[in-house]
């Protein structure tokens, strides 16, 4: 256990404060903001997400990052800390204080929701570059706020499921990285999840589970920071104050908003009890420049008596920090993340051969509309936005051609309605007719709206529903398509006839997700117009106000399905080179639901076949951030894994298709071949229960673990780690030494040798797994233990050290409460993957030693 010690400047500020302003601190004073005390000097703390931007308080445009799994995938901890320092920089841009990134969940299914938003399913990748990350945005004067805490890996029932571990699983997997991250860069807030946690004989959720947050967050590991609530999670007044909650987010409304000052004056909660939150509270706001004490000081981030690892920061000298260009540093990271998982017939680059003109097809949904990012709480509207196509005719040699053709469909549900196809039927405006109703069906306002963003923001809260009513210009001949998505209750009607009806009400499913259609009206044009009339309810949450959730959608006559192939199909016959982008949708990936399968949607698999048989030279580029199944690998001679890649999508494919950046990404998951060979294959709880029953053979673990004796021998697509890049490797040697003067005295270093035996210069990442004693404790059949990127010249040599931690050779003792290293002999194998490792090294641990004790 870690004492923290209160800086006396707090206690003094504590003290002159009531028990009101100390109630107020605690809750958010609205959306995004903590409360002023303005005599105290103490300003509002203003907080943001997300993991691929900050959107800021106000909106606005912001600088799109690639997904979190993209960065994971270079396996690079300065391009981590480089997109932390940029992370610091957009918060600046927006005024704000603390950056609700970033997200170190597991991937423990990859049907998860937020797969995307999570940077591995390993818990030492996911913390090396959550450290990296957090560390340098932290030193210029930002907060971060991890999440969430934990063991959050479903979307399913995600308010109200409890998540089943032992300790052992917890603590060497789920909790370890924010334990890095606690321990290596005190992060200046981590954020409660909204599900619960049963481990250790205790079941509760997470903002009530004292034995996770006071005795383990807070004082086993000393933390010094803020315990946030989720958005909208606090669901009670006294178990979570006693719990270990700091702060409610957002308020004021909200359990502690409406009943937690009721709590102090009933002394059903003691005020003593909020004075180690407001402490903390004080304490991010002197981090974050937001508290001027008495002697004019704004806060040096002194104080950090959790592990005295968190430097000092000078807020003045943060601000000249030289901050990287968004859209060079976004360029370099998502063609740095690309994982060539084959590429049998070399043909990326394409100009590696001469500067000759090339006929290139360019086909696909994500060709023509790449999915850029994820959706949910991270999604953030971006300064700009680069295409592929675009981007490849300017990069290509002049006198080449690109020809641009979608060829499938990925998207099961029409694009949005043009809001300029559409009349008020009462004023003969451009727009829609909007009338707010009450509960008896009375008319509260009407008016025009010119615009529609999918979301009513700002509804009045006497409102119960309201009525949408449109002439929709259908100038096209042929079918058109139209209709509304929504949740609640609600009735829509095309010319009349009922296209849709719901009767269930709403107060927390305000995200369309897969499993809600979008009704459509096959409406036959001859008259050119179609009136559409909805009905949809006002959803009235908490914390987030009063609205209105609806997709207006409507596709325009077009050619068929086989229509499509066909001409895709042509143009990668007459092409040099077929270039095919497939991937997922924001159907598919997003917070808010988990995923039923793992297939490409649409008919997307179906393109890929076709232009393969039509051009053997067929390059696919996967746009996802989850896996998703090939079924047709085998069939294509070059793969790409492209990510969701941000808002330079575009600039980044071309470098890679180019030559001008190497694809040096490896995976930071496990790309399955079958999906019935999925270890976790859904996060749907069961009775109320998400049962971690696999234990710590979380993710590639599981896969090894079925290459064993008597099982059933199922491997994937491509394992943990896999990437080829654009060069070949030998690795020549691998030499064990204990700690250098400047480790911890318990760093194991692996110093290993590798040749770059290919034409050109290449980064390779070395990695390097660990594999028990055999007799110990269960333990999975090897781990990663460390890694380490190298840049080496064509047919040239380096020596790259790879530290391996203490704890990867530890285990959780449930019993004796604390971690030990198993006695025995270890093997720590070097290579290119899980799967293909090269190099082996013994290490033995006496019986009695233990090189691991009091290591971090």
């Amino acid at each position: 256990m870690q004492t923290i010690a209160p800086e006396p400047e707090l206690l003094r500020i504590l003290d002159e404060l009531s028990a009101e302003e100390k109630v107020s601190l605690v809750v958010g004073a609205s959306m995004w903001a903590t409360t002023a005390v303005p005599r105290l000097g103490l300003e509002p703390v203003v907080m943001s997400d997300g993991p691929v931007g900050v959107r800021g308080p106000d909106g606005g445009t912001s600088a799109m990052f690639p997904a979190p799994s993209a960065l994971a995938a270079t396996w690079d901890l300065d391009l981590a800390r480089r997109s932390g320092a940029l992370f610091a920089a957009e918060a600046k841009r927006h005024g704000v204080d603390v950056v609700l990134a970033p997200q170190v969940n597991l991937q423990r299914t990859p049907v998860g929701g937020r797969h995307f938003e999570c940077y591995s399913e390993d818990p030492h990748l996911t913390a090396e570059i959550a450290v990296a990350l957090v560390g340098a945005a932290q030193e210029r004067g930002v907060g971060m706020c991890v999440k969430h805490y934990v063991a959050n890996d479903s979307e399913t029932e995600r308010t109200r499921y409890l998540a089943r571990l032992d300790e052992r699983t917890l603590r060497e997997a789920y909790l370890a990285p924010f334990e890095r991250l606690v321990r290596d860069v005190v992060p200046w807030c981590v954020m409660g999840a909204y599900n619960g946690a049963e481990t250790g004989g205790v079941a509760a959720r997470l903002l009530e589970h004292r034995p996770l947050v006071v005795d383990l967050l807070k004082e086993e590991w000393g933390y010094d920071g803020l315990f946030i609530s989720d958005w909208v999670a606090t669901q009670s007044v006294a178990p979570a104050v006693r719990g270990g909650l700091d702060l409610q987010m957002p308020g004021p409304d909200g359990a502690w908003g409406d009943g937690l000052l009721d709590a102090v004056r009933s002394g059903e909660v003691a005020e003593s009890d909020l004075d180690d939150k407001v402490l903390r509270l004080l304490r991010l706001a002197r981090r974050t420049g937001r508290l001027t004490l008495p002697d004019g000081g704004a806060g040096d981030g002194t104080g950090d008596a959790a592990a005295g690892v968190h430097a000092a920061i000078d807020l003045a000298a943060a601000t000249v920090v030289a901050e990287p260009s968004a859209a060079q540093l976004l360029r370099e990271l998502a063609a740095r993340s690309v994982v060539v998982l084959k590429d049998d017939a070399g043909l990326v680059p394409f100009t590696l051969d001469g500067a000759r003109p090339l006929r290139v097809a360019l086909l696909g949904p994500a060709a023509v509309e790449p999915f850029f990012q994820g959706g949910g709480s991270s999604f953030v509207h971006p300064d700009r936005l680069t295409y592929p196509a675009d981007e490849l005719r300017a990069a290509l040699p002049q006198g080449s051609e690109v020809t641009l053709l979608a060829g499938a469909r990925a998207l099961r549900n029409p694009p949005e309605l043009d809001v300029d196809r559409c009349t008020d039927p009462e004023t003969g405006e451009v727009g829609l007719r909007l009338t707010v109703l009450a509960a008896d069906g009375s008319t509260l306002e009407e008016y025009t709206a010119h615009e529609w963003t999918g979301w009513l923001h700002d509804v009045r809260p006497d409102a119960d529903a309201v009525r949408l009513r449109a002439q929709v210009r259908l100038d096209e001949p042929g079918e058109h398509q139209l209709g509304v998505g929504t949740v609640g209750v609600h009735r829509v009607h095309v010319d009349g006839a009922r296209v849709a009806q719901g009767d269930v009400r709403v107060d927390e499913d305000i995200v369309l997700s897969s499993g809600h259609n979008h009704p459509i009206a096959e409406v036959a044009t001859a008259t050119g117009t179609a009136v559409l009339d909805a009905t949809l309810q006002v959803v009235h949450a908490v914390g987030y106000g009063h609205f209105v959730r609806a997709a207006l959608v409507h596709r325009l006559p077009g050619p068929s399905v086989e229509d499509e192939l066909a001409g895709a199909v042509a143009a990668a016959a007459a092409a040099d080179v077929a270039v095919v982008l497939v991937g997922t949708t924001a159907e598919v990936e997003s917070e808010g639901y988990d995923r039923p399968d793992l297939d490409l949607p649409g008919n997307q698999d179906e393109l890929v076949r076709r232009v393969a048989a039509a051009n053997p030279r067929t390059v696919v580029v996967v746009n996802a951030g989850a896996p998703v199944l090939l079924p047709w690998l085998s069939d294509v001679p070059t793969v790409l894994w492209g990510w969701l890649p941000g808002q330079e999508a575009g600039t980044a494919l071309a470098d890679v298709l180019t030559g001008v950046t190497e694809p040096s990404g490896r995976l930071p998951w496990t790309l399955p071949a079958r999906f019935e060979d999925v270890p976790v294959p859904h996060a749907r709880p069961v009775d109320g229960v998400v049962d971690y029953a696999e234990g710590t053979d979380i993710g590639y673990r599981a896969w090894e673990r079925r290459l064993e004796p008597g099982a059933d021998g199922a491997v994937p697509a491509a394992p943990f780690g896999h990437g080829l890049g654009w060069t070949t490797w030998e690795y020549e040697d691998a030499v064990l030494a204990w700690g250098e003067a400047h480790d911890a005295p318990a760093t194991l270093t692996v110093y290993v040798t590798v040749r770059n035996t290919g034409r050109r210069a290449g980064r390779e990442v070395v990695q390097v797994y660990v594999e028990a004693p055999e007799g110990g404790p269960s333990r999975p059949v090897r781990w990663l233990g460390g890694f380490a990127v190298a840049d080496v010249p064509a047919m040239g040599s380096a020596t790259v050290r790879v530290p391996v931690p203490a704890r990867a050779l530890q285990v959780w003792d449930p019993q004796a409460k604390g971690w030990a290293t198993p006695p025995g002999t270890y093997r720590l194998r070097t290579g290119r993957s899980v799967a293909d490792l090269r190099l082996t090294n013994e290490l033995t641990v006496r019986p009695g030693e233990d090189p691991g004790a009091g290591a971090r």
